[in-house]
């Protein structure tokens, strides 16, 4: 692979760490902290933020009557949601051992947590599940359909994408068919550094 890109590719990865921990000084100066997967505040912040809620009549006439009838078509996406959160568990439970890639963890991907804050009134909670949910389906979904990405064609494309996923940097440039020829089944079972 390119030199440069692969140094870019490991600046991104540092700066993601640089960002993890920032994000874990943010339990410091919120007055959390994380016992396994249950994240404990303290006392007063709890008493303190329970005080400032308001109620769901107030919490939903804060939007437009029109913004509110929508929310039957948001729910209505949850159907979806499932049967693929389902069928690409499903798939990769059969599939990924027969590719030999290391399959992805859902937990890592839906994390089901906001919606428990102890300052969001009830459709607050509700809404904070449906989004962590829903999001965290396409992630795990993304991802999974990364690492058969990279079995099956990992060829980058002729443009840019605005995000690419997490297997793209070890795609093949587009057009260099001698380095695929060559390369094609080391790097359809290069997936060494999710065993880390």
């Amino acid at each position: 692979m390119d030199s440069r890109i692969d140094e870019i590719a490991a600046e991104i990865k540092t700066l993601q760490a640089e960002l993890m921990d920032e994000l874990k000084k943010k339990q410091d100066e919120f007055f959390y902290t994380l016992e396994d997967t249950k994240v404990r505040f303290e006392d007063g912040v709890v008493r303190e933020g329970r005080e400032k809620i308001i109620s769901s009549i107030r919490y939903l006439s804060s939007f437009s009557v029109l913004a509110v009838l929508t929310i039957p078509f948001i729910w209505s996406m949850m159907i979806p949601a499932l049967m693929v959160d389902i069928f690409v568990s499903i798939y990769q439970s059969v599939c990924f051992p027969i590719y030999k890639i290391p399959k992805v963890r859902r937990k890592d991907y839906i994390i089901i947590d906001r919606y428990n804050l102890f300052y969001l009134d009830r459709v607050e909670k509700i809404n904070c599940w449906y989004c962590e949910y829903f999001n965290g389906v396409i992630s795990y979904t993304r991802e999974i359909a990364a690492r058969t990405e990279q079995f099956w064609c990992p060829i980058k494309h002729s443009r840019a994408q605005r995000d690419s996923h997490s297997r793209y940097e070890k795609f093949f440039d587009f057009g260099d068919y001698e380095t695929y020829r060559k390369e094609l089944e080391e790097r359809r079972a290069d997936f060494e550094d999710l065993q880390k």
